[in-house]
């Protein structure tokens, strides 16, 4: 892997971790087409672990908001203002534990994924955003239950089969459930974190591997180009997720999808 290829890597990792395009079905379409199928999964996890950077960044505020209020709650001193904090807590922690049962279950089948297969989820994921169009909640952070929680855990759960853009089908599931779009956007990307935390640990034992096939140098420079572009399409995801247009995305979903089939 030369240092260009590693920041190409990281820059569609950092855009399609958050735009719903899919970063695992890119990151494996991408790494077919410049001779990169040696290169060990934990260096896509890596990747994520600078995307992960990114979500704390944009979304500092709630991150801390939400840390404080579990604290204050822990001793007993919380009041009013962290409900609604702490209002998320359960529902998030609920569908880290279905995300992380059905991604140990998928891990355990050991399955080589295609860059075809990738290709064809890529359809899938055009029509689940494109079935978002028609969803509209009125749940904001206060009205969070276990209901919500289980449906988004699900749905992320399935988000790691590559080609399914977690952000996509996370979101779409949130207002499937009935929140609210602001909220279920920023409950996605919430969610991401253990998520990608829980991804790091299970790729750890690929390190000797990763670092015996990527220089430093190489890792660095991919994940200062994902952390750049992940802050990036953030930004522009969040408006977009607020106007009800994640449809937009399929218009380059589906050409992709089709194109992928036919070449490889």
């Amino acid at each position: 892997m030369t240092t260009l290829q590693a920041v190409l890597l990281g820059l569609f990792q950092g855009i399609a971790e958050f735009l719903p395009i899919s970063s695992s079905g890119h990151l494996l379409i991408l790494k077919d087409l410049l001779g990169l199928q040696g290169v060990p999964a934990l260096f896509d996890v890596v990747l994520h672990m600078a995307t992960l950077l990114s979500i704390l960044v944009v979304f500092r505020v709630r991150v801390y908001g939400i840390l404080r209020s579990m604290a204050r709650w822990l001793v007993k001193k919380s009041d009013e203002g962290d409900k609604e904090n702490l209002a998320i807590v359960l529902p998030a922690l609920l569908a880290t534990a279905l995300t992380a049962l059905i991604g140990l279950g998928v891990e355990s089948r050991d399955i080589a994924w295609s860059p075809a297969f990738a290709s064809g989820m890529l359809l899938v994921s055009a029509a689940i955003l494109i079935a978002s169009s028609f969803l509209r909640g009125n749940a904001g952070y206060d009205k969070l239950g276990l209901k919500h929680g289980l449906i988004t855990g699900v749905a992320q759960g399935i988000g790691v089969l590559p080609g399914i853009s977690r952000s996509g089908i996370t979101i779409s599931a949130g207002l499937a459930s009935g929140m609210k779009r602001e909220t279920a956007g920023e409950f996605a990307f919430l969610l991401a974190i253990p998520a990608i935390l829980g991804a790091l640990v299970l790729e750890l034992k690929d390190i000797g591997r990763l670092l015996g096939s990527v220089e430093p140098v190489q890792l660095i420079a991919g994940s200062a180009a994902a952390f750049l572009a992940g802050i990036a399409a953030l930004l522009l995801l969040l408006p977009v997720v607020r106007k009800g247009k994640l449809a937009w995305f399929a218009v380059y979903l589906i050409p992709a999808g089709i194109l992928g089939l036919i070449l490889l």
